[in-house]
């Protein structure tokens, strides 16, 4: 059965192009924007079509903008929507562009795919998405394929994963970044081809460790104590020492690194 944006995709009287599996992620990351004041941006107009479609699926609230490197995009501006003029992978049109359009919530980037492209448009504009607003870039299949310049160690798809690393340097120990996107986004989302960053700046706060007032029974946490020696049932006398589980730790944290490698053929 079709989707309701489907249903518009087919009805449209401009051409547009997207790939299949794309439209039920569609409904899933943007339906919760559906008759709101929100402001959309799509990267890559082409033949306009796609405009139309977003223009339908999120309601006269919403503020629709295209952007193109083609000036022959123009011609498809309407009371509909707005189109922008510009590379996306030049800094100083993103700087332009937010200084016009302000702040906006949802960023579509459908546009060159190249990993310049991509990753410059992402970075450029994470701090200009509102809170609870998502950034998607689409057909990230191009990280894998020789005509954009890939395989590549900075390729899109290794910047995001390199994300991923990011996010987690929130929880206290891990470190830091040089560039960091982690005040800014809290989660990332994959599909197939498609990279989604979920922006909400308060919950990018460092994670801190929280107890409740119920009772403390005190059983001893050996939840990453490897227990190769069976020493808490062997020696229960000497376990209850805190000296001694801190040894024991120290042991086991090498033991699990050793036992970790074990897992390589995963890894290929």
């Amino acid at each position: 059965m079709q989707s309701d944006l489907m249903k518009l995709f087919y009805q449209s009287e401009k051409g547009s192009t997207k790939w299949e599996k794309y439209f039920p992620i569609y409904e899933q990351l943007l339906s919760k924007y559906k008759n709101k004041a929100i402001t959309f941006v799509e990267i890559g107009v082409l033949n306009g079509g796609s405009l139309d479609i977003w223009k339908k699926f999120f309601g006269e609230n919403s503020r629709i903008i295209g952007i193109d490197k083609n000036p022959e995009c123009k011609k498809f501006q309407n009371k509909n929507f707005e189109i922008f003029i510009g590379s996306q992978s030049d800094p100083d049109f993103w700087r332009s562009f937010y200084q016009k359009v302000g702040n906006v919530d949802v960023i579509l980037d459908d546009g060159g795919h190249t990993n310049n492209q991509q990753v410059i448009s992402l970075v450029e504009s994470l701090k200009y998405i509102n809170d609870d607003g998502i950034y998607i870039t689409e057909d990230v299949h191009t990280s894998y394929l020789k005509r954009y310049g890939n395989p590549n160690k900075y390729s899109f798809i290794n910047f995001s994963k390199k994300c991923i690393d990011d996010i987690n340097c929130t929880f206290p120990k891990p470190g830091k970044f040089d560039y960091s996107i982690n005040k800014i986004v809290y989660a990332m989302e994959y599909f197939e081809s498609i990279v989604t960053f979920k922006v909400n700046r308060n919950l990018c706060n460092i994670n801190k460790l929280v107890v409740n007032k119920g009772t403390d029974h005190e059983i001893v946490d050996v939840a990453y104590i490897e227990d190769y020696f069976n020493f808490q049932n062997k020696y229960p006398s000497l376990y209850k020492f805190k000296f001694v589980r801190n040894i024991l730790r120290l042991i086991s944290r090498n033991l699990i690194r050793l036992k970790s490698n074990s897992l390589k053929d995963y890894f290929h």
